[in-house]
């Protein structure tokens, strides 16, 4: 299949990878595991044999009502947690076959919707973010926004940092599922195509 490159004439990419049927399911696994691989899972509560204080009975076991063995029982204010929340791990198995395929059809899809541009380069003169926001106007990129280039210039990334509808601008090794689900728009370099063409066929 061919992509229109803006500054460029069209280029010749794989219909593997970048013309897969959208699988929803495999994406919805790929995003979700790849997002509670980031979760930090340190949450911890103390149970009820794990509070500090007495054991000991505070009242007689019949004629005052409810029954009660101590202060540590969950009802009361400082006691126990039931059933308290434990540090655990979060991350889930993915295989590259998988992770690549969920890419795959994530940049279909957006080639589809015509959501990805390809740009025979991309970048800006000086590190302002007028800049940035001035050339992502002039291709209507009005929503949130992902430059993906081989190697990010110094001067673009500047520029995007303090701009809140650029979501990201990273290299292609960097390039992550979630980020590509969140973007209206993902702008790629040629470079970047080919080398994602690469990696992924």
């Amino acid at each position: 299949m061919e992509l229109n490159v803006i500054g460029a004439k069209p280029l010749n990419v794989s219909d593997a990878v970048f013309g897969k049927e959208f699988r929803e399911d495999l994406v919805h696994q790929v995003v979700t595991a790849y997002r509670n691989a980031g979760r930090a899972g340190t949450k911890a509560q103390l149970s009820r044999s794990e509070v500090s204080g007495t054991t000991k009975k505070f009242k007689k076991q019949k004629g005052g009502g409810a029954r009660h063995g101590d202060y540590r029982a969950p009802i009361f204010v400082g006691g126990g947690v039931a059933f308290a929340a434990k540090p655990r791990d979060f991350s889930q198995k993915v295989n590259k076959k998988m992770f690549r395929g969920a890419l795959a059809s994530i940049l279909s899809e957006l080639i589809r919707q015509d959501r990805l541009k390809v740009f025979a380069d991309f970048d800006v003169d000086a590190p302002k973010t007028k800049s940035l926001i001035a050339k992502l106007g002039e291709h209507k990129f009005d929503g949130k926004t992902i430059i993906v280039s081989e190697t990010v210039s110094e001067n673009l990334y500047l520029a995007a940092r303090n701009n809140h509808k650029v979501l990201e601008v990273v290299d292609t090794n960097a390039l992550n599922p979630v980020a590509l689900v969140r973007a209206d728009h993902v702008v790629v370099t040629v470079d970047a195509i080919k080398k994602i063409e690469e990696w992924l066929a």
